[in-house]
């Protein structure tokens, strides 16, 4: 916890710091924090799906929560996509398990231990800022491939009349624009605020608790039961902006695909 003489700072767990050492001295590489933990999360992420590849007649718990979880992602672009949708899945599928591993380990409490704490990559916007661009390079590119130019008739309704079409166009134009922008702001803000809350709860708890007043020690009563709640809170916050995140680059592929 960053509590020094009673100052909270929640901002520090979110600061990039380089792990390189002399190793990288001298090059134009900086092996960082977040660098480390993505390592950590692909690691992750690859183990669950190794150990769900046995595909035995009989599966396992393992292999059955592998296969449910590929079930899962199959089944929601499937749903908002279409047939077509097929193709597109290992995109879905890779950011979201990207995302719902990113979010998870973020929440691993290392920081008992002096020295460690769990650095969350989903709360940088630059790495949200790249899965939404990606995803929106998609849409750009499936839109254009599949119907060329017509794919501008995403930003014209059906049936709209030529008045309103002059009001309509430029706010569907500026809405498909902001579009990466929101997808990547919504996941960073949660993974941000939350974290920020159980920082500021937990120096509560230290503070309270180092003051030996009868005061400080209910107020670190207090916040303890407020971080279990927020932490209870947090995990379904982890798994939903996963899910939302998946969600909507596969609803905004099938406005490249299907042309309302």
């Amino acid at each position: 916890m960053a509590a020094e003489a009673g100052k909270i700072d929640p901002m520090h767990q979110f600061q990039i710091q380089g792990l390189g050492g002399a190793a990288l001295d001298g090059t134009p590489f900086v092996f960082t924090n977040s660098a480390l933990w993505m390592l950590i999360v692909l690691a992750c992420a690859f183990l669950f799906m190794w150990g769900g590849m046995k595909r035995e007649l009989v599966p396992g718990r393992w292999q059955a929560a592998v296969e449910s979880f590929v079930e899962f992602i199959s089944g929601m672009v499937l749903a908002n996509v279409g047939p077509e949708g097929k193709k597109y899945v290992p995109w879905i599928f890779t950011i979201f398990t990207f995302i719902i591993f990113s979010n998870f380990l973020g929440l691993v409490p290392l920081a008992i231990i002096p020295g460690q704490h769990p650095f969350t990559v989903t709360s940088q916007f630059t790495v949200t800022g790249l899965m939404a661009i990606m995803s929106f390079a998609i849409v750009l590119v499936v839109g254009f491939w599949k119907h060329g130019l017509h794919f501008f008739k995403l930003f014209v309704p059906s049936g709209t009349p030529f008045v309103l079409k002059l009001l309509i166009v430029p706010i569907e134009f500026i809405s498909f624009l902001v579009r990466p922008f929101s997808l990547a702001l919504r996941l960073f803000v949660a993974m941000i605020a939350g974290h920020i809350l159980l920082e500021v709860f937990g120096n509560f708890i230290v503070n309270g608790l180092n003051s030996g007043s009868p005061l400080g020690i209910f107020i670190a009563a207090i916040s303890f039961v407020f971080i279990l709640g927020v932490n209870a809170l947090e995990l379904l916050v982890c798994a939903i902006q996963a899910y939302v995140f998946a969600l909507l680059a596969s609803l905004y592929i099938n406005d490249a695909v299907h042309l309302h």
